[in-house]
């Protein structure tokens, strides 16, 4: 009898107390409560950081206040100045940024005007700029989004220029607008990744397997070396971990020697190779040179407090927060080309950045979506899941683009 209860008291011994059950419950609630204070403090830092990181650039001009950064802002609805031009009167717009033309009934992502917060950004005067560009070449050097806004740039003179005074050239990778009253010329050259790649065809440049040559520029930049204004982009097309390099040639590519190497460091080599180039080849007199940052994309709505899932699809407003950061761009890839053009900077070279991240970011209404041409029939099983098939990279004309030319705008007339 008394070994049953001896045997009863360590089983008593061995089950914890109601007391501390509680205790240990409480503790863990205390700890989880700690650990998401942590996070949440950890990620307004780094979301105040970022932000502070998108407004800081060398952004003064002459003319303007010294404390005035044309980055930091918010953006304004003005139905009575924008947009600058009515797409349907810009005589070479394209379809694939023409949302008004298919079908987008909402057209308030035309009204919206930046606000620096110290200072006013100069008013577009095409006919001023036009007189800058006289007897001169701006080209555009990139990738679509680059495309984008070399569009909204043809758009913005077109108006002031007549019928018989202007032209459209396309020749292959290039493609030139001609003023021709001012002898000037807005040209775009298409090289998404600024090295050579197997996506240099501006038509068929969807590949299965993205192989670039990052030791390899002169192909393209013999196109646009003695331009008077050169206005480069590089980013959307090196969204990928990893990148396969060629050391050889495409046209012998069996001869070849092939590795791939991961980001950002190869990212870096092509944009080391592309400085070098700038740095041997570019008359500092003369070309004046600008970097755009990266375009932010919108694919996923959860992350500015939507239904997570949807993209940009039926978006009508901006993000309204101040300092929002999404995830459609990367800070990591534009501290490679901050490093890169401090280096340049360092060697007499000076590429002025155009920051156009932080404020493009809160414009999630202003892709086109499913309002645009479509090169490949839409399905059935699309049709019936519109985001499926939206547009959240490129940007509706008139619209965000536009700015992004008045921030260019305010460098040329004031170099």
């Amino acid at each position: 009898m008394a070994k049953k209860q001896q045997q009863q008291h360590q089983v008593m011994q061995q089950v914890p107390s109601v007391g501390g059950i509680r205790s240990s419950f409480q503790s863990l609630v205390a700890l989880l409560i700690a650990i998401l204070v942590v996070a949440t403090i950890y990620i307004r830092q780094s979301n105040e950081q970022l932000f502070q990181y998108w407004t800081t650039y060398d952004k003064t001009i002459n003319g303007l206040s010294s404390s005035c950064n044309l980055f930091a802002g918010k953006w304004v609805f003005d139905n009575r100045s924008y947009p600058l031009y009515k797409e349907k009167e810009c005589t070479f717009m394209s379809d694939q940024l023409a949302c008004e033309k298919f079908g987008r009934k909402d057209l308030n992502y035309q009204f919206w005007r930046w606000q620096p917060h110290q200072c006013d950004l100069p008013r577009f005067n095409a006919t001023a700029l036009l007189e800058k560009l006289r007897n001169k070449r701006l080209v555009y050097v990139g990738d679509s989004l680059n495309r984008n806004q070399w569009v909204s740039m043809v758009c913005l003179v077109d108006s002031v220029i007549s019928p018989t005074f202007k032209s459209m050239h396309n020749n292959g990778s290039i493609n030139i607008f001609k003023a021709i009253e001012y002898n000037a010329t807005i040209e775009f050259y298409w090289s998404p990744l600024l090295v050579e790649s197997n996506s240099d065809d501006p038509i068929s440049h969807r590949v299965p397997d993205r192989i670039v040559r990052v030791q390899a520029i002169e192909k393209h930049a013999r196109h646009w070396t003695d331009a008077d204004y050169l206005v480069f982009n590089n980013y959307l097309w090196w969204r990928r971990r990893q990148m396969k390099v060629l050391w050889g040639s495409f046209e012998s590519p069996e001869d070849g020697v092939y590795k791939a190497v991961k980001l950002p460091r190869v990212y870096e080599m092509a944009l080391q190779t592309w400085a070098q180039w700038l740095e041997v080849h570019v008359d500092r007199n003369k070309t004046q040179l600008f970097f755009m940052s990266m375009s932010p994309t919108h694919q996923k709505a959860n992350k500015w407090g939507g239904i997570k899932g949807e993209n940009c699809y039926s978006e009508t407003e901006p993000v309204t927060e101040e300092g929002y950061a999404g995830d459609g761009a990367s800070p990591r890839m534009m501290h490679v080309v901050d490093s890169v053009l401090g280096e340049l900077k360092t060697r007499g070279l000076n590429v002025q950045m155009i920051n156009i991240t932080q404020l493009s970011d809160y414009r999630k209404e202003g892709h086109p979506s499913i309002y645009r041409k479509h090169w490949e029939t839409i399905t059935e099983e699309q049709l019936l899941n519109p985001k499926n098939y939206s547009d959240c990279i490129h940007w509706c004309l008139p619209g965000v683009p536009d700015v992004w030319n008045e921030l260019l705008y305010a460098y040329i007339l004031e170099l």
